[in-house]
């Protein structure tokens, strides 16, 4: 089955799912589209634009690490989208490693990120292969952004903005109440430093004069990341969408997380957010809106005697998330990580040609990039 067919995506019933499939097809990649129910991801990828021209198979499978092995067995790339991962994203690995596959995901979890490195990190590089969780816009746009003001010589902080317009997805809403559960980190001299679960920013954003409001978001991935970066020894990150209602909504839930759902049993605390998650966002949002789903990621970083700005604007951030995930898998295919074992998305392709892809097909702009001398 999986032979002929080098990239696996698990979870194609999500909204994610369906753009890494389409942009797979974009770059000519033969792939198996995998869910729990054969015939429901069926009707997904059929509704998938330009489908009747990919090459492409569906498969069910069950959620174990056997049968996700045996699925997985042949191909190369595991692209995973079942989420939260803190939940349901060992499995996943796991029958990656014992098939000897390639795994990236989306996560925004810095809890999964953090696990993923301790539990999997050095297997996965001792087999040669690529342990990537997080390629995603939220957080691989920013990164990028990061990695090009580290071009610049000597400098050691990054202060880290990421901005979305738009609604999450019924996925990203349960990731956003899973993390309330976790400890959120920063780095401070290459040391993690706790978050208060109440933490908010006022932030300026590039390009408008009003400000925003925004979170720690569950730390990010940053931190990890950039922790055994020997350029950099500190870390902060604020994230949020624009709409201040939404996050004024946000902020109301952290404080009564923490006022009446956090001295509960950790089991109950998971029913309920699961609760609050599912009245938020329970149906499939729309197709993104170039004119509405617009993003921006803004990072300064700074040293004792240096300052450099870069900001990069774009839309779509789902999107961004797909075509990100296509073209992880599609360099896998072609040659070995340029870091394998535990690594971002610009450890791993590199951070000019994660740039390239996302300009080539138009969803951010060139970044602006500003250096103090």
């Amino acid at each position: 089955m999986s032979e002929k067919k080098p990239v696996v995506v698990y979870g194609v019933s999500g909204y994610t799912g369906r753009l890494v499939c389409e942009y797979l097809r974009e770059l000519n990649v033969p792939f198996i589209a995998v869910g729990r129910d054969k015939a429901r991801v069926q009707a997904v990828v059929d509704k998938i634009p330009g489908m009747e021209t990919a090459d492409y198979e569906v498969v069910g499978v069950d959620h174990t690490v056997a049968a996700l092995t045996e699925c997985f067995r042949g191909a190369k790339v595991v692209c995973n989208m079942v989420g939260p991962f803190i939940k349901y994203g060992a499995e996943t690995v796991e029958a990656a490693l014992a098939a000897g596959c390639h795994y990236q995901d989306t996560t925004g979890e810095q809890d999964w990120v953090l696990e993923a490195k301790t539990k999997w990190g050095d297997k996965f590089a001792a087999k040669g292969l690529l342990l990537s969780p997080g390629v995603a816009q939220m957080y691989t746009t920013g990164e990028i952004a990061a990695q090009l003001c580290l071009e610049t010589p000597g400098l050691d902080t990054l202060d880290i903005l990421t901005l979305w317009g738009g609604f999450p997805t019924t996925a990203s809403t349960q990731t956003i109440f899973t993390i309330l559960k976790a400890k959120w980190y920063y780095l401070e001299q290459k040391q993690y430093k706790e978050w208060p679960l109440t933490q908010t920013f006022e932030v300026n954003v590039p390009g408008q004069h009003s400000t925003s409001l925004a979170l720690p978001w569950g730390g990010t991935s940053h931190p990890v990341w950039f922790k055994d970066d020997p350029r950099v020894a500190n870390v902060k990150v604020a994230a949020g969408v624009f709409a201040r209602e939404v996050m004024e909504g946000v902020v109301a839930t952290v404080k009564m997380f923490e006022k009446d759902i956090k001295p509960l049993p950790f089991a109950q605390q998971e029913i309920e957010l699961g609760k609050i998650a599912a009245s938020i966002q329970s149906n499939m949002p729309p197709r993104e809106n170039p004119r509405v789903n617009r993003s921006v990621d803004s990072v300064y970083a700074s040293g004792p005697l240096g300052r450099v700005h870069c900001v990069i604007h774009g839309h779509s951030n789902y999107k961004q998330t797909g075509l990100l995930q296509a073209y992880g898998a599609y360099s896998l295919l072609q040659k070995a990580p340029l870091k394998p074992g535990f690594a971002s998305g610009c450890q791993a392709f590199g951070h000019r040609e994660l740039l390239g892809i996302l300009r080539a097909f138009g969803l951010v702009m060139e970044p602006v990039l500003t250096v103090h001398k």
